[in-house]
């Protein structure tokens, strides 16, 4: 019964996602990124509840528009990336792993939308994206990255890397600490089965710029870690 479930959420996702992909890259030559992306965002939430998946937003979901912040949360399932677009409230610009640019409508969608590709064992192919990323904040574009570098194995946290915390103190920027939770359950990497269940995206304060540039490298990527942990509400 799970995996005759399984494939018909994966037929059903998958058949939205290329129509929805297909619209959003023919609409990212018309008009601007900024303007589309609330139809993004529509079109992502819509896709969670074909899938019966129930997504509950908490904390601090009043990010102030004006100010630029680099988002940042833990890592758990492929659907990290497509929850945070449909729901961090404001435009942002994901940071992804270079080899997904490859993938088939996915690759082609996400480099509509301007994402950053990273390049995780090639430490000036990553450089060059962190400026790359720099330049965007420096323009006041917020930034949504995934620390830990890669998803989960068992549902815990992992370590953070240091790029993305050097990147915030040269950009002299706030971060925004978000604790993903339920994912594990919903799609664990490694595994095809999806369960439908409720997953919860919850957002803590904004670390402030001053707090940013105060901290050491490694005093902030604890802090965040800790503030990160500290919102992930399953056991």
């Amino acid at each position: 019964m799970k995996s005759i479930r399984s494939l018909f959420l994966w037929m059903i996702g998958l058949t939205f996602f290329v129509i929805f992909s297909i619209v959003i890259i023919l609409f990212s030559f018309l008009f601007p990124l900024k303007t589309i992306d609330p139809f993004v965002k529509s079109f992502l939430k819509l896709l969670f509840k074909l899938l019966f998946i129930k997504v509950e937003v908490k904390g601090n979901v009043a990010i102030d528009s004006s100010k630029t912040y680099l988002l940042m949360a833990n890592h758990v399932s492929i659907f990290d990336v497509p929850l945070l677009k449909a729901y961090i409230p404001h435009y942002c610009i994901g940071v992804e792993a270079h080899h997904q640019f490859k993938w088939p409508v996915y690759g082609w969608l996400i480099s509509r939308l301007g994402t950053i590709p990273i390049e995780r064992t090639s430490i000036y192919s990553s450089m060059r994206s962190m400026e790359k990323a720099k330049v965007l904040l420096q323009a006041h574009t917020s930034i949504a990255i995934l620390p830990e570098g890669g998803r989960t194995l068992n549902g815990s946290i992992q370590p953070f890397k240091k790029m993305p915390f050097h990147l915030a103190k040269q950009a002299e920027v706030g971060i925004i600490p978000i604790g993903l939770s339920g994912l594990y359950k919903l799609k664990p990497k490694g595994k095809w089965h999806i369960t439908p269940t409720t997953i919860t995206i919850y957002f803590g304060d904004p670390i402030t710029s001053e707090t940013v540039n105060k901290l050491s490298i490694e005093e902030l990527k604890d802090h965040v870690r800790d503030q990160i942990i500290d919102l992930i509400i399953e056991p």
